[in-house]
């Protein structure tokens, strides 16, 4: 599938300590989300060479949407294709006998034994969509070394022992406050934002 190339940014890095109840607050404009999507592509870059033995696995289904524009940012920079695959973790979450759960598709068609692996995902909230990604990860083989990217880290909500290592912002808010990705369109930037769960009438 194509895209269309993405334009050239110097990258930023960016951090927001936010905690106002009851309004929407942005804290990553569609401008500012090309800065850090190409910071951390530079970042891949820089620990992973040409991607020789490096694998990019986007984790259904909001972690593909972010997975995408890397990989293409990528393949922009590097002059090269790259190994790319988007894994369903639907049945390997902890909570999908107890809540009704729509499956995605899973689009691997490589294995990872020996492979290093970056999985990529939106947010990393409590860490439970990881957990399942890792197991899912391993009818694939055994991997090297598995590395995760968020694009939002949202601190102090911990419930699993997971920590990224590479961040595109990081987030400090309570535990009633929700961050909302808004994708413009199929491969466009997004935005960030920090929503209550509760809003005035």
């Amino acid at each position: 599938m194509d895209f269309p190339e993405a334009p050239f940014f110097m990258p930023e890095i960016n951090m927001y300590i936010c905690s106002e109840m009851n309004s929407t607050r942005q804290i990553l404009d569609k401008d500012r989300f090309n800065l850090v999507l190409l910071r951390l592509c530079y970042e891949l870059i820089e620990n992973h060479d040409a991607f020789e033995q490096t694998v990019l696995v986007g984790l259904q289904p909001r972690g593909v949407m972010l997975a995408r524009r890397m990989r293409k940012e990528l393949e922009r920079l590097l002059h090269k294709e790259i190994t790319y695959g988007e894994l369903d973790i639907t049945f390997y979450r902890d909570d999908f006998k107890t809540k009704p759960l729509i499956p995605n598709t899973t689009q691997m068609d490589f294995i990872t034994e020996g492979k290093k692996v970056i999985l990529v995902d939106d947010v990393l909230f409590t860490g439970r969509s990881i957990r399942a990604g890792l197991d899912a990860l391993q009818q694939f083989g055994r991997p090297e070394k598995v590395e995760l990217l968020v694009l939002v880290d949202r601190r102090w909500s911990r419930e699993i022992p997971v920590s990224p290592d590479y961040v595109g912002i990081t987030v400090d808010a309570v535990f009633e406050e929700r961050v909302s990705l808004v994708w413009s369109d199929y491969d466009g930037p997004a935005e960030v934002n920090l929503l209550s769960k509760t809003t005035d009438e």
